[in-house]
């Protein structure tokens, strides 16, 4: 349990970082990202609203999208990535895709490796 804390937290910082200077960076005052709690809520206006937060007693993070709808993914050690396993697809892959949509540019998140 001490070790999904420590993968998800680090995981959710990141997002957290990565989407506060996206958001900065793209100067909409309708778009806002709040974490607090194990809860991360990105805003997107008139896009809607994305909800990542951390499930400890199932080791998961679990996504509401506003495009894909809820999605559960558990941390594989192979990689180090947090994958969708009806897909097997990476969390922050789809987050790259629907929020490249939604913000008409390529957005590059990583949750997958440590940052130095």
């Amino acid at each position: 349990m001490e070790r999904y804390h420590q993968l998800s937290d680090e995981a959710m910082d990141m997002l957290l970082e990565d989407l506060e200077q996206l958001i900065e960076d793209h100067g909409d005052p309708s778009f806002e990202v709040e974490y607090h709690s194990g809860v991360l809520t990105l805003k997107l206006g008139d896009k809607g609203t994305y909800v990542v937060n951390k499930q400890p007693p199932n080791k998961q993070i679990w996504l509401s999208s506003p495009f894909s709808g809820p999605k559960r993914y558990d941390y594989t050690e192979t990689d180090g990535s947090w994958r969708y396993s009806r897909d097997n697809k990476p969390l922050d892959d789809l987050l790259n895709d629907e929020l490249g949509r939604a913000f008409n540019k390529s957005v590059q998140l990583s949750l997958s490796s440590p940052r130095s």
